[in-house]
């Protein structure tokens, strides 16, 4: 029997099958796909804090984008493409936002030599992580399994996945692809990302934002992606993507910010990256539906002031929701996970997938 199974293996269930073997836990991990086979291997994994005006979102983010940074420094250097990052506004808006960010963040904040942009710029030291190899570094001593889960079920003081394997815990990294647990109040939706290494006689030396994210030049490639396609889902598409028509909507929107010269794409890379509808990822225990409706101790007219009034799935945990920001957030949320799994330390309730039950429960 294995201490803890993870189903998923992107950045997120690898991030915390890392943490947890760290505290000497027994860990398998599932995933249909393969490791990083969905949205985590098509990401661009730029480490990046958050451009806006305020917000939880802003706040979480800029300390997750502290966290990971030294987090893949210490741990996984030779995964990690340091290098300046600059942010360029796209129209007045953005202006406005990123002027108000230099005025008001924490962040220690680098000033361009020469700003050749038009737009307000920020500029910050970060860096980008090797995707696919950084997920398969952080779970190489995990049990694996390219299977997909079928069946989940609980047996009195554990969890059997597919009838045949056993874990006293179970983590969700699904991200948007698979539904293990029928929950309604879970409000997942998943973006359709779009990566392409091109090669290219123009060298760049910062990673750029902009309508696009681009990357440093390394070995003659650079790397273009962007989180754009918000209805293209493969599970329930039955057209195929137009490859094509993405590598020309992500070049166009890269030459508004640098002049390609000599482009050849060399590669494609795809997936589906889960979000929330208020944009904070979901972290902690999975609320039980139906058994705490039928509690009628419970007001759901009124907020609670906690949520350990609901009832619980036993040992039954979730890592998802971080949208296009998955290598940020994820050493940053596995840390915090672990520590409640293993060390029974609180998360922070922004984070709990109990605040979308509460705000279901009202409407119901």
């Amino acid at each position: 029997m294995y201490d803890v199974a993870i189903i998923g293996a992107g950045i997120n269930g690898t991030s915390i099958a890392y943490a947890l073997m760290q505290k000497g836990q027994k860990v398998v991990i599932f995933d249909m796909n393969g490791i990083a086979g969905g949205g985590s291997g098509a990401a661009g994994a730029f480490i990046s804090p958050k451009f806006s005006k305020y917000g939880d979102l802003r706040k979480v983010l800029n300390d997750a984008f502290i966290y990971s940074m030294d987090f893949y420094e210490k741990k996984f250097p030779h995964l990690l493409q340091k290098s300046p990052l600059i942010h360029i506004a796209k129209n007045e808006k953005d202006n406005e936002t990123l002027r108000f960010f230099k005025k008001t963040t924490s962040l220690q904040l680098n000033t361009l030599r020469e700003n050749i942009y038009e737009n307000e710029t920020v500029c910050i030291d970060a860096g980008i992580v090797d995707a696919s190899n950084m997920c398969k570094a952080l779970c190489k001593d995990a049990h694996f399994l390219q299977i997909k889960v079928d069946s989940l079920s609980f047996k009195e003081t554990h969890w059997v996945i597919n009838k045949c394997h056993t874990a006293k815990k179970v983590i969700l990294a699904t991200g948007a692809y698979e539904e293990i647990i029928k929950e309604t109040y879970i409000p997942i939706r998943g973006v359709w990302g779009h990566r392409i290494d091109v090669q290219t006689s123009t060298e760049n030396k910062n990673s750029l934002h902009q309508e696009v994210s681009i990357s440093p030049s390394k070995d003659g490639l650079l790397a273009i992606g962007a989180t754009h396609d918000t209805k293209y889902h493969p599970q329930t598409t039955t057209k195929p993507y137009d490859y094509e028509r993405g590598r020309e909507e992500l070049l166009l929107k890269a030459s508004r910010t640098i002049n390609l010269q000599d482009v050849e794409v060399i590669k494609d890379y795809t997936g589906l990256r889960s979000g929330t509808s208020d944009y904070l990822p979901l972290l902690g225990s999975l609320v039980i539906s139906d058994k705490t409706l039928a509690n009628k101790n419970i007001d759901f007219e009124r907020k609670p002031t906690s949520y350990s009034i609901y009832d619980y799935y036993p040992n039954l945990y979730v890592i998802n929701g971080s949208g296009g920001y998955g290598f940020v957030l994820a050493p940053y949320l596995a840390k915090q996970l672990c520590e409640y799994i293993v060390d029974k330390k609180p998360i922070h309730k922004i984070f709990s997938p109990a605040r979308f039950f509460y705000r279901w429960a009202k409407r119901r």
